[in-house]
């Protein structure tokens, strides 16, 4: 099974010069995971690493689409799996999309057909109960204990699945099977330290162009919906002031923090470094122990 290094944290807190500083430390190559730096013309609302931030370290998956492409989840996973398996380097993940990176580390799969909404008429005279037992008649090995007779959704997607594709729902329930072995750093601080450097990078990226950045995306008719980018349609828009959009994208981004937290908490295997009181360097030196003994296991 081969290692996947993966560097996550909430926005602002320093994960992308820490990925680079483990890339070159080991000599890794780095695929971005986050939802937004996959987009052209996305770059200060996304903090896309700059091409000296990138310090040589070869990335992967950042501005590879028009940013009025369509992206999903499943192609986030082809990709990087690709990467993964075909690079003569090891890999790290970075960035705080947390499904993007949980579904290239674990069996997510993505190949049933998409929910047929009519399927329910065609047993719409049917009680949860006769429903339940027509089930178990089509698939005598459906699994009891996760489908309750009276889900009746639950039910007719299994009844579905099976007639259409003839496979058992329980077919795709493989999000617990790991495909990597994995190390996951998430990077954390304080939160009210975490909140001053939020807003501190908001007021940079202002300062560093946002505003004409999102105002040519405007212009072209394409509205992101991601921080940073959606907060100033309604100022362009002529409904609210630019402190009121500046203030939202400061609260989203304080909300997403969260988020992420609570994602990588509940959901992965993480290993959590805190930055509140120890500088990048002490922390570097910490994971980079941690890491080594990840490594030679």
């Amino acid at each position: 099974m081969k290692k996947v290094l993966v560097v996550v944290g909430p926005t602002a807190v320093g994960k992308t010069k820490l990925a680079i500083d483990l890339a070159k430390h080991y000599n890794f190559e780095i695929i971005s995971g986050d939802s937004v730096a996959i987009y052209k013309r996305l770059d200060i609302g996304s903090a896309k690493p700059t091409k000296e931030e990138m310090d040589g370290v070869k990335h992967y998956l950042i501005d590879i689409l028009d940013p009025k492409d369509n992206y999903s989840v499943k192609d986030f996973q082809d990709a990087a799996r690709k990467i993964i398996e075909e690079s003569n380097k090891p890999c790290i993940i970075s960035g705080g999309t947390g499904l993007y990176i949980e579904s290239v580390l674990y069996n997510y799969e993505f190949n049933a057909s998409e929910r047929d909404f009519s399927f329910a008429d065609k047993y719409k005279d049917y009680s949860n109960d006769e429903l339940y037992k027509l089930l178990l008649e089509k698939d005598p090995n459906i699994d009891m204990e996760k489908i309750h007779p009276n889900n009746r959704k639950r039910v007719l997607r299994a009844l579905e699945v099976k007639e259409e594709l003839n496979q058992s729902i329980h077919s795709f329930d493989k999000k617990n099977e790991k495909v990597y072995d994995y190390f996951i750093i998430y990077l954390s601080m304080e939160r009210e330290k975490l909140y001053e450097r939020i807003e501190k990078r908001v007021d940079i990226m202002i300062n560093d162009g946002l505003l004409d950045e999102v105002k040519s995306l405007y212009d072209d008719n394409i509205y992101p919906h991601a921080i940073g980018y959606k907060e100033l349609v309604p100022y362009f828009d002529g409904l609210i002031t630019l402190e009121s959009a500046v203030d939202e994208i400061k609260k989203n981004t304080r909300h997403l923090a969260k988020r992420q937290e609570t994602w990588f908490r509940n959901q992965m295997d993480t290993h959590f470094y805190d930055l509140t009181n120890k500088s990048h360097d002490e922390v570097l030196n910490d994971i980079i122990l941690d890491v080594d003994r990840w490594l030679e296991s």
